[in-house]
């Protein structure tokens, strides 16, 4: 019973030199409350702590300053600040790293570690599998979760010394440096791809994009059509539950969430639709959320529900097609937006103004962009790894 009692009480994999048993210990003595108040019209800058991190608040809010007639609460730099309240029994907790004094709602509860390392605890709180159980534990009624800061003192956790401490958020650190370098390089091979496309496809009333490739630059100008003369536009169908089935042949998608090219990550089945699209098909999202997404079919077959259609070429390049309906995207959120339920109508794909080149050219392009999509996706696969 001893020997596994002392298992309980230290993880499964530790650094060599430390042996010594973690120890439980309630949070009370190591939480320093530091909060305090600065008035509405502080010169600090005025931060919202969110799932995703404290961002400036002109920037959660999209570039809007909220107005605000009540004092702020002051964040020192190097303290713990989070919001109380959770419609899902998660919190998020933030140091605050910016080198100076922040201002946050007065509402958020601001604390120091003392006597324990900020980063350690940083990781204990937003991942701890034991503060996570302790915090969906303070449910008390009504929807949301409320977790003050004297609860969280309440809290009680195994803890190894102050090097142990030391050491683990030092690695995880250096993870977080990683991750966070490897997530930069797949935002900048994105933007990279957009930048590319922008520029090998004409603007609004050109017939010539701004890059051509050389093999190409003495051929014709593009031709402008209407895009129906270059495909068909295939509606999908309504399947009910009864339909679905876990024995069946033919993916079922109903939205961008299930759009894969994998069928062992497939969730759904049916014996068979009377509306399916096929591999070298464009699935394009015309109703609900995420109106104007995307997804290139390498799949043989996939059954679809009324949310989704499917854009096939006639006589040209089907992933040419796909590349031009991707930099179309904001111009679908924008048709879509005006609707009760966003949506697109057939009309809004089918009568876009469409340049084409040669099916030589379009290839061309088609893989290039291609070659940066195999890489981007590469490069998401590391990150997914390190993560």
């Amino acid at each position: 019973m001893a020997k596994d009692y002392q298992t309980i009480l230290m993880p499964k994999l530790r650094f060599p030199k430390f042996r010594d048993t973690w120890k439980r210990t309630q949070l009370s003595p190591h939480l320093e409350d530091c909060s305090s108040r600065v008035p509405s019209e502080t010169q600090l800058p005025v931060f919202t702590s969110s799932r995703t991190g404290l961002i400036p608040q002109d920037e959660y809010y999209g570039g809007q300053v909220r107005p605000n007639e009540n004092e702020y609460g002051r964040v020192p730099d190097g303290c713990f600040v989070y919001r109380h309240m959770s419609d899902d029994g998660v919190f998020a907790f933030h140091i605050n790293g910016t080198g100076g004094d922040i201002a946050v709602s007065k509402e958020y509860p601001v604390f120091r570690a003392v006597g324990l390392n900020s980063q350690f605890l940083l990781y204990k709180l937003n991942h701890g599998p034991d503060f996570k159980a302790f915090a969906i534990a303070q449910k008390a009624g009504g929807t949301r979760t409320r977790l003050y800061l004297s609860k969280l003192r309440s809290f009680e956790t195994l803890l190894p010394c102050t090097q142990e401490q030391r050491k683990i958020a030092e690695c995880l650190t250096s993870l977080d440096e990683l991750i966070a370098a490897q997530g930069r390089k797949v935002a900048a091979l994105a933007a990279h791809k957009q930048g590319l496309m922008q520029q090998l496809f004409p603007r609004e009333g050109e017939t010539l994009p701004r890059l051509r490739f050389p093999e190409f630059r003495d051929e014709p100008e593009w031709e402008q059509r209407k895009l129906s003369s270059s495909i068909e536009l295939i509606s999908g169908v309504h399947l009910s539950p009864d339909q679905y089935s876990v024995d069946g042949e033919v993916p079922y998608f109903t939205g961008p969430s299930d759009f894969t090219n994998d069928p062992i990550s497939v969730e759904k089945w049916t014996d068979k639709s009377e509306k399916t699209a096929k591999i070298g098909d464009t699935l394009i999202t015309v109703k609900g959320s995420g109106v104007g997404a995307l997804w290139y079919l390498t799949l043989p077959c996939v059954a679809m529900g009324r949310q989704l259609m499917a854009v096939r070429a006639i006589d040209c390049s089907s992933h040419y097609v796909h590349c031009f309906l991707a930099t179309k995207q904001s111009r679908f959120e924008d048709l879509a937006s005006g609707n009760l339920i966003p949506g697109l109508a057939r009309g809004d794909i089918l009568e876009m103004e469409t340049p084409f080149p040669s099916v030589a050219e379009q290839q061309r392009i088609a893989d290039c962009l291609s070659t940066l999509d195999t890489r981007v996706a590469a490069e998401n696969e590391k990150l997914a790894a390190l993560k």
